[in-house]
């Protein structure tokens, strides 16, 4: 019987960051809004995610944003496991827009499970144990860049992992295709002025319909996700110069109106941009 070692959860509504050995409750409600990064050290096991069932032994690693798609789990009586979940917006912004954790994410959805070697698994531990360590020190004034920098170490030494298994994977077929084409004209920047779906279906040649179940099917999230995550660090951008008026900026980026500028910067900024500006000046 699997027996949790420790399992810290920070935050009045929501848990931050948590770590336990206990293989069964990684799909744990309270976790649906986390990335879950699972460690087989010992024996063997399975679980079903998007329909798809995943045997693991040890040295893999499961990567699975929202875990609670995960279903069937099963343990040998063996099996060890190791796992760690992070709030997964706050790993998300973390990360720049055209990062690898946006490509990875699309692959990982196909396929959660990393093989590592051990070099890899032990560095992987490594960092694991290290947020571990200090997730019980909130009462720092930086707690959250500290936690920060530590899951970036950890999410770097994934993606080194990850990128080396995919190295040689053959995307040929048309939703990859279709995926693969989304994810380059947003990586241009195009999203600064054009944010409607209509618009990239028409530049690849599809109907909003397709284009956006086929970016749910494959990667797990919408369109307009991708779209507001390369949005937003532009829109940071012009906030962060001062020289440029909010008049300004919204008429840059194509929004029809102030009051609608406003409103979408208060939807994923959690503030008004003269709020936002505001929180930019010395205290």
């Amino acid at each position: 019987m699997l027996i949790i070692e420790i399992m810290c959860i920070f935050a009045a509504m929501k848990t931050d960051f948590t770590y336990s050995t206990d293989f069964y409750g990684i799909n744990a409600r309270e976790l649906s809004h986390t990335c879950m990064h699972v460690l087989c050290t010992a024996g063997e096991g399975s679980f079903v995610f998007n329909e798809h069932c995943y045997h693991i032994v040890k040295n893999d690693l499961v990567v699975i944003p929202y875990p609670d798609r995960v279903r069937n789990l099963a343990a040998h009586n063996n099996m060890q496991v190791e796992w760690l979940a992070a709030d997964y917006k706050f790993l998300q912004n973390l990360l720049p827009s055209n990062n690898y954790s946006i490509g990875g994410s699309i692959s990982l959805n196909q396929d959660p499970v990393i093989r590592l070697t051990d070099k890899q698994a032990s560095r992987l531990l490594d960092d694991f144990h290290r947020l571990r360590d200090r997730m019980n020190e909130r009462q720092l004034k930086f707690y959250r860049e500290l936690m920060g920098s530590l899951c970036l170490t950890m999410m770097y030494d994934i993606f080194e992992a990850h990128a080396q298994r995919d190295a040689s994977a053959a995307h040929s077929d048309r939703t990859a295709y279709i995926v693969k084409q989304l994810m380059e004209l947003l990586a241009t920047g195009i999203s600064s002025t054009e944010r409607d779906v209509s618009y990239y279906a028409e530049r690849l040649n599809v109907s909003p319909k397709y284009l956006s179940a086929t970016i749910k099917r494959v990667t797990g999230h919408s369109v307009t996700s991708y779209i507001d995550r390369h949005t937003i660090p532009i829109l940071k951008s012009y906030l962060d110069d001062e020289r440029l008026s909010l008049t300004q900026i919204a008429d840059r980026m194509n929004f029809t109106s102030l009051s609608y500028f406003s409103r979408y910067c208060t939807k994923h900024l959690g503030q008004s941009p003269s709020e936002y500006r505001q929180s930019l000046q010395p205290k």
